[in-house]
């Protein structure tokens, strides 16, 4: 399966931030939005981490819409950095009737552990298929059965503080080199380089290691390694992720690993606007609240592609949520219900227009998205031409076995520490993959055209 319909789609299928949605056990703060009642409450987790703009958005202009239809209603209950309480949920046989996951990866290991139930018999009824882009669906089976739906479509860039960039002269970078060198220089100057951290969401480590395995390695070996033809050990891999541990252990990374790892998303947005660091790695759901920072700030910010080894523009794709219904839910077809509501192109086009997020891969009238930003038209625009040349990359919460991912973002911290090298690394990572190709564990991988 080939990804070339992206562009045929352009401006009308679209790609959306990661609402990287977790969920709490503690703390809950339950929004109970004003609805006509009747019927059964349907429990929704929606993460706050970082503040609690979209998800009040999605709260006020989507939910409360269906609520106020009558019959089932959606209680959407806000929490921060819970989607491990969302795994101990689902696992003790509990957790909400919607459950939301950070990537298909994520979902294909709850798939496999019984906890949440197949979609197929639902797809049919609701003519899901007419709905979603084909190779969307596939990428939410697990086996031969549909266990997820996609929630957004999403890439990553390098944004930068445009204000910041004028006033000191810098040239946003195009390669890999060029971004080492303008590190540098950043760094003379006293500015951080990169706003980034993980304090609150530790798979963070992911989206830099994904951008340096396919912007320097290059997708056609990512897609190699992924269906097994080389493995994680291959010389190419390792060269590829050896400058982001350079820009770790120079402290380019919010000024050190000590400030990586204990800086809030929101400190380190804040400190991107106001120009105390000069850019950040991050995907398309960083949009979403960027003009709340840089407005406060009086400054202003731009994107250009992720730099490459050789200056190609190569942009990643992934699926950065997924929906499901959990096995233990007692209103399964009421959930269904709601799915079909929340993922029809007029809900996906308010969510867009509104709450300043792209839409799931669905097909939207062109005219509903009148009002997009234009920096987020130009991101789906570029993806869209990248797809349709065959020149995508893997993210990792959508390509790769679950497993491996999660020892990808662990373990590189040991890397970066000087704990381990980075061969140790790549075959602790190889050993864990083969294990999981081997049982057939692998989320889809489309073919290369």
């Amino acid at each position: 399966m080939n990804l070339a319909f992206v562009a045929r789609s352009r401006l009308i299928v679209s790609l959306m931030l990661v609402a990287v949605v977790l969920s709490g056990i503690g703390g809950f703060a339950t929004v109970r939005p004003a609805t006509a009642q009747g019927g059964p409450e349907l429990t929704m987790w929606l993460d706050v981490t970082g503040g609690s703009t979209v998800a009040d958005c999605i709260v006020n202009d989507v939910i409360s819409a269906y609520n106020a239809q009558g019959g089932p209603q959606v209680n959407a209950t806000l929490q921060p950095n819970g989607w491990t309480a969302t795994q101990t949920a689902l696992a003790g046989g509990a957790g909400p009737d919607i459950v939301i996951t950070p990537g298909p990866s994520f979902a294909n290991e709850l798939a496999r552990a019984g906890q949440i139930i197949p979609l197929d018999a639902i797809a049919q009824q609701y003519d899901w298929p007419a709905t979603f882009a084909p190779w969307s669906l596939e990428l939410g089976r697990s086996g031969e059965q549909l266990f997820s739906i996609p929630n957004e479509v999403e890439t990553l860039v390098l944004y930068y503080n445009k204000t910041l960039f004028e006033t000191n002269g810098w040239t946003p970078p195009t390669t890999i080199d060029e971004m080492m060198a303008l590190s540098q220089t950043v760094s003379d100057a006293g500015v951080i380089p990169f706003a980034h951290a993980n304090a609150e969401w530790r798979p963070a480590n992911e989206w830099f290691i994904g951008e340096f395995l396919n912007h320097i390695a290059g997708p056609e070996v990512i897609y190699q390694a992924l269906t097994g033809a080389i493995p994680w050990t291959d010389p190419q891999i390792a060269a590829a992720l050896e400058p982001l541990t350079q820009l770790q252990t120079n402290g380019w990374f919010m000024g050190g690993l000590d400030r990586y790892y204990t800086t809030t998303m929101a400190d380190a947005s804040s400190a991107f606007a106001y120009g105390e660091a000069a850019m950040k790695i991050e995907g398309t759901w960083f949009q979403a609240d960027a003009d709340t920072y840089f407005d406060e700030a009086g400054q202003e910010w731009d994107w250009v592609p992720m730099p490459s080894a050789d200056g190609s523009e190569i942009y990643s794709l992934g699926i950065g949520s997924t929906y499901s219904i959990n096995a233990n839910s007692q209103y399964q077809a009421e959930t269904a219900e709601f799915f079909n509501f929340y993922f029809s192109p007029a809900t996906q086009a308010t969510l867009v227009a509104t709450c300043g997020l792209a839409p799931a891969p669905v097909t939207i009238p062109a005219e509903n998205l009148a009002g997009l930003d234009e920096r987020m038209a130009r991101i789906i625009d570029r993806l869209a031409t990248a797809a349709a040349a065959n020149n995508y990359g893997y993210t990792t919460w959508t390509f790769f076995p679950p497993r491996t991912e999660v020892y990808l973002y662990e373990e590189i911290e040991k890397v970066w520490a000087g704990d381990i090298t980075m061969d140790e690394y790549l075959a602790g990572a190889q050993a864990i993959f083969a294990e999981e190709f081997a049982a057939g564990g692998n989320p889809p991988v489309p073919a290369r055209s």
